[in-house]
């Protein structure tokens, strides 16, 4: 098994017509026995940014904490809230800067960038971006996930429709993969 399976996951971020959905499931595990069945892995950056962290546990707490330190210094120098693409590149470097001692994390990003215009990325635990224009995934039930996203998205959904659909697939994914599952926690902006 390897170290980012220790926990388990299951992550997913959709896009939508002028919003996003980002979703998770809630168990925390260590191998295969459940230690907690609420377990919160999507964290609000701010109203317009959510971060989602799969992998081990401790690492994807003490990069959130982190994450968040360099977030209110950035609204402290520059009195606004960072873009999206501006967190994902901080995200990135973070993750780049300790490549030979990695936080074994898989994060994935979800915001509304100008005129509301949804975007998403996921990376690897040394920080290489994966930007996507339909959806993104990460965690131990990915491959799942793909394919159960694969087949439910289209493009332009309403939110409500978003929302049935990540909620759908996730569901779906995490009763195929052992190390995830007990509900899930959806966001849609």
């Amino acid at each position: 098994m390897q170290i980012f399976e220790y926990n388990g996951s299951a992550l997913v971020a959709m896009v939508g017509k002028n919003c996003f959905a980002i979703a998770s499931d809630r168990r925390l595990g260590v191998q295969l026995q459940t230690i907690a069945t609420d377990f919160q892995r999507i964290s609000k950056i701010h109203d317009r940014l959510f971060l989602g962290l799969s992998g081990l546990a401790t690492d994807a707490q003490t990069l959130y904490q982190r994450l968040v330190f360099r977030h209110k210094l950035y609204q402290l120098r520059e009195e606004r809230d960072m873009k999206p693409e501006t967190f994902a590149s901080l995200v990135s470097a973070i993750l780049y800067e300790k490549r030979f001692g990695p936080y074994f994390c898989q994060p994935v990003i979800a915001g509304l960038g100008d005129e509301d215009k949804p975007f998403i990325c996921t990376m690897d635990s040394i920080g290489a971006k994966e930007l996507a224009k339909d959806f993104v995934v990460a965690g131990t039930a990915s491959e799942s996930l793909y394919g159960a996203c694969e087949s439910m998205f289209k493009e332009n959904m309403e939110p409500e429709e978003l929302f049935e659909t990540v909620s759908q697939a996730l569901l779906a994914s995490v009763d195929r993969d052992c190390l995830s599952g007990w509900g899930g926690h959806v966001y849609v902006v």
